[in-house]
C-alpha cells in the first residue's frame, strides 16, 4: 500500500529521488493551507522548512510511496524534521516533513 507524501523542496528532483528511493515519482500538484515556508541550514547546505503561517500557501506535489520508500525519506530528511499528516486544500491527506519544534 503506497503512501501518500506532499513534497514541496528538494524531493521534487528527480535526482534527489532517485538518490533517496532509487526511483524517479510523478508527483500530482496540489496545495497546503496555513503553511508556509522558511529555511534551514544542515551541514552548510539550505532547505526549505514547512512552517505555521496564518492564511499561508505551499504549492507542491504528491508523491505515491511504498513505506519502506518512506523510512528512507525519513533517514533523508534528519532529526531536523518532523513527519506529520495533514489534508491538503482537496482534501487529501498525506503525510509532510515540517518543522520539528
Amino acid at each position: 500500500m503506497d503512501e501518500p507524501l506532499f513534497v514541496y523542496g528538494s524531493l521534487r528532483d528527480q535526482q534527489v529521488q532517485s538518490e533517496i528511493i532509487g526511483r524517479i515519482v510523478e508527483g500530482t500538484p496540489d496545495v497546503l493551507l496555513g503553511y508556509g515556508t522558511s529555511t534551514i541550514t544542515i551541514e552548510n547546505n539550505v532547505y526549505p522548512i514547512l512552517v505555521p503561517v496564518a492564511n499561508g500557501i505551499v504549492e507542491g506535489e504528491i508523491l505515491e510511496v511504498s513505506k519502506e520508500e518512506l523510512s528512507a525519506i525519513d533517514v533523508y530528511e534528519s532529526d531536523e524534521y518532523r513527519r506529520v499528516k495533514v489534508k491538503l486544500k482537496s482534501g487529501t491527506e498525506v503525510w509532510v516533513y515540517s518543522t520539528s519544534d
